[in-house]
């Protein structure tokens, strides 16, 4: 990688390591442990399941939310600062700023990942966790492509943190919502095949974060190595396309 991409991904994490962000991964993961320890008191049955399930699903949200909203929040400032506009007038073509800025804010998520997976050490083999956190990883680089990618095009925080929360929930869900169109007890009607079609056309359009970083990996053990592979191969070729959707918007803009 030049030398430019890679001074540019050292700012962003700077900029994180200065900003609240350090404190909100600490205060996710105090959540967590202290959501976990109520669980062990309360729940009858299967304790240790429920509490490494649950703290799970609650570190992945918050990795993806604290992903999402620095990268918005980030990108923004630097627009409305003009640091932009300051910065495409340096010899840093605009590729390169942009790799340099996604390639920071990739690696901070799997920082984010890994200090998220350590507390799970407390329930699951190390094993399981260490896929966990590899899934997440990739998992929060396909969200910081998304934010990017919105926030450059869309130049609101809000509406680039909601259309990168939409994207990523509905790909969350399109497996169970594909699941229902599908089932074989609900009537024939043409409406429910224009639904079910419908329904169809989305799955091929977005990933499947549902297979992605699954709590149950904690619980009952690893994928198929197989599977495994295949599922973090399509979130990489989606980042891909976010990426590509990306550079191709940076390029037509006037700054």
């Amino acid at each position: 990688m030049p030398a430019s991409p890679m001074i540019l991904a050292r700012f962003v994490l700077l900029e994180a390591r200065r900003s609240g962000l350090p404190w909100l991964v600490g205060a996710s993961l105090l959540a967590a442990l202290g959501l976990a320890a109520f669980l062990s008191q309360v729940a009858l049955t299967e304790s240790i399941a429920l509490q490494v399930t649950f703290a799970a699903a609650l570190l992945r949200g918050c990795a993806v939310f604290l992903v999402a909203s620095h990268v918005a929040a980030s990108t923004l400032r630097e627009v409305d600062d003009k640091g932009l506009e300051l910065m495409l007038t340096l010899p840093v073509s605009r590729s390169a700023h942009y790799f340099g800025r996604l390639s920071g804010y990739v690696a901070l998520g799997a920082l984010i990942s890994f200090c998220f997976a350590l507390p799970l050490l407390l329930w699951s083999a190390a094993a399981a966790v260490a896929l966990w956190a590899v899934s997440l990883a990739f998992e929060t680089a396909l969200v910081a492509a998304a934010a990017l990618f919105f926030s450059m095009a869309l130049v609101q925080p809000v509406s680039a943190i909601a259309a990168t929360a939409g994207l990523y929930l509905l790909a969350r869900a399109i497996g169970a919502i594909h699941a229902i169109a599908a089932s074989p007890l609900a009537e024939p009607t043409l409406m429910h095949r224009v639904a079910q079609w419908s329904v169809d056309a989305v799955v091929l359009l977005l990933p499947r974060l549902d297979a992605a970083t699954r709590s149950d990996w904690l619980v009952y053990g690893a994928p198929p190595p197989t599977q495994y592979l295949t599922t973090l191969l399509g979130l990489a070729l989606y980042a891909v396309l976010l990426v590509a959707a990306g550079l191709f918007d940076f390029h037509r803009r006037n700054l």
